[in-house]
């Protein structure tokens, strides 16, 4: 190896440290989602389809002043003529609560609900 290109791996390898290090300094904050409640509507005649809707509370003290950002409510789809299905759909989190709704057909059900992909928010203090 050339003295010239031993030089130019070290300088380069000195300017990423100082990115890498400050990017390890910043601690991830995440806030606290859960299910308040959970509802599935009537049928609604003309659609043939139901909505799930639920309120999802946010405990973001952790996080600073007038944050938000996207998660997913992962499902587990039941179907009367069908096998199970997973699948996201996703949403942003805003204090103190978000209300989140999905349509599903007449025959559908959903067997298992979580939240997931909570986005990390800026770090209160």
């Amino acid at each position: 190896m050339t003295p010239s290109l031993m030089v130019s791996i070290l300088a380069g390898a000195l300017a990423w440290l100082p990115c890498a290090s400050h990017a390890a300094d910043q601690k991830v904050c995440r806030p606290h989602l859960a299910f308040k409640q959970t509802h599935f509507s009537e049928i609604e005649p003309s659609t043939q389809e139901r909505k799930w809707t639920a309120i999802v509370s946010v405990d973001a003290s952790r996080c600073a002043w007038n944050s938000s950002g996207p998660f997913d409510v992962g499902f587990v789809r039941e179907k009367e003529s069908a096998l199970e299905l997973e699948f996201r759909e996703q949403f942003i989190w805003i204090t103190p609560s978000v209300a989140v709704a999905v349509t599903f057909s007449a025959d559908e059900g959903v067997e298992h609900v979580w939240i997931d992909n909570i986005t990390p928010c800026a770090c209160s203090g």
